[in-house]
């Protein structure tokens, strides 16, 4: 078996993919997830179920108290109207939650030491690159500077899908046999995925890009 590692699985399909490379690549791995408020919550049940099947440890972290922090993104507030469309388009801005993944990776850092295993996988990818500042390079790069010198024991914060698009992800996950009908992305978070804020948008094209057809139900 290879080394250990601690996983943040949102119970989306990028970290379920994630998840599932890295048990095919025979790491003991461990998941972390995180409660931030998000209006999408039933990702958080779909990372439970996932573990669950898989018999895999999975740590639930809410993060308390931080509505005031994130009360501008439309991820986390009811207030907000959920933008349509693509990534590409300026009214996405809203979809960012600050400097989520530096407080996910920093509990994700603390729970490693407890445990005593060095390395830390998220699930960034290069189309998160344009419009959210804590999946590109240049953040993991530093997050590990601080991950090598925050404690005796230096911890390693790794992406592996860094440079990969979502369609690439899909491949790896089809190649893999992911199911992806267990995984949840849409931001509205309701019995349905919408279909059409960025999050459904960028998945479908995943999907179509594959010539495969996502298994996940939709209102439209």
């Amino acid at each position: 078996m290879k080394d250990k590692i601690i996983l943040i699985l949102s119970g989306g399909m990028d970290s379920f993919t994630l998840l599932h490379h890295a048990l095919d690549q025979a790491y003991h791995v461990d998941c972390i997830t995180f409660d931030y408020g998000q209006r999408h919550i039933k990702e958080i049940e779909c990372a439970r179920l996932i573990c669950k099947e898989n018999n895999l440890k999975n740590l639930s972290i809410e993060i308390a108290n931080v509505e005031s922090i994130f009360a501008k993104s439309a991820l986390t507030s009811n207030k907000i109207e959920m933008p349509h469309g693509s990534y590409q388009a300026e009214s996405m801005q809203t979809t960012i939650v600050p400097n989520r993944n530096m407080l996910f990776i920093s509990h994700a850092i603390a729970y490693a030491i407890s445990q005593n295993i060095d390395r830390v996988w998220y699930g960034a990818h290069a189309g998160d690159h344009f419009i959210y500042p804590d999946c590109r390079p240049e953040f993991l790069s530093a997050m590990n500077a601080v991950a090598q010198t925050c404690h005796t024991l230096p911890i390693s914060v790794e992406a592996p899908f860094l440079n990969f698009t979502k369609a690439e992800i899909i491949k790896k996950g089809i190649e893999l046999g992911v199911d992806y009908s267990k995984t949840w992305t849409c931001y509205e978070g309701k019995e349905l995925a919408c279909g059409q804020c960025g999050s459904c948008n960028e998945r479908l094209e995943a999907f179509a890009l594959n010539n495969s057809i996502d298994p996940l139900l939709y209102k439209n």
